[in-house]
């Protein structure tokens, strides 16, 4: 497997205005927070009350303060304006430096994004991110174990419990296909946006969508499995020794359950 080149630097703006020197240090040495990633097209989000939610409720948990809806959608049309674009891959954080009394909003902006559809490899690994509930930079175990498994040939790392309980991929959600029902592991995990998406559109879709306990030693007891996270989708061709069939079909079901939802102006 070769390295994939580094990504642009992105254009970065903090509470509205050009990110300066300061700003850049505190950010990097202060990285306790939390953040939201959404593909932005036309100026149009595909649910945006959910990344909103996910940051007011990131921000109260965190740091006790509301994170206004309002103020971030002004704050990312702002910076996307600053970087000249209506399609990218923007990220909103939250973030609060010591002594700080409010919290300061970073939002960056990079260069559009899709998920490669390409069928994936992914090796389990024994670990369980702390508070999974919450979306956060900087968790070492995610990079580290991901990159042991792209060195052992696979594509990423899916994340397991001690008992061997499936949790999520270390960037994705995983879903799983028993031949009637999606089936998303029970485990504590982050819901990401493209995996709450899905649980909303696919019963209209005549798909059920249900959760339950998923193990290391019952992946056999599925036809396939599929990842997702902001960037889209794809299938899985094997966890660990376990090889799943690539059902297109399921596939095409799911790009059409997903894009059912609704975009929503920033």
């Amino acid at each position: 497997m070769t390295t994939p080149a580094a990504a642009p630097l992105p254009y970065a703006e903090f509470d509205g205005h050009p990110a300066t020197e300061d700003d850049l240090r505190a950010a990097a040495f202060f990285t306790y927070g939390h953040f939201t990633a959404m593909q932005v097209r036309d100026g149009r989000v595909r649910g945006l009350e959910l990344h909103l939610e996910r940051l007011d409720s990131g921000n109260r948990e965190l740091f006790e303060l509301p994170l206004d809806g309002g103020r971030v959608r002004e704050l990312v049309r702002h910076a996307l304006k600053g970087a000249g674009t209506a399609d990218a891959s923007v990220r909103v954080h939250g973030l609060r430096p010591p002594g700080a009394a409010a919290t300061t909003v970073m939002v960056t902006v990079r260069g559009p994004a899709r998920m490669n559809p390409a069928p994936v490899g992914l090796k389990s690994v024994p670990y369980a991110r702390t508070a999974p509930h919450l979306k956060r930079p900087g968790d070492f175990g995610q990079t580290y174990y991901g990159d042991l498994a792209r060195r052992a040939g696979f594509d990423d790392a899916l994340l397991t419990l001690p008992d061997g309980e499936v949790t999520e991929g270390a960037i994705t959600n995983i879903g799983f296909w028993d031949g009637t029902s999606v089936v998303w592991p029970q485990a504590p995990a982050l819901l990401g946006i493209t995996m709450a998406l899905l649980e909303q559109e696919l019963p209209g879709a005549g798909v059920r969508s249900v959760r339950r306990p998923v193990t290391k030693d019952g992946l056999a007891a599925y036809r396939s499995a599929f990842v997702t996270n902001s960037q889209g989708m794809a299938p899985v061709a094997r966890i660990d020794d376990t090889a799943f069939a690539v059902d297109e079909e399921l596939m095409k079901r799911l790009t059409a359950a997903y894009e059912t939802a609704p975009w929503d102006r920033v």
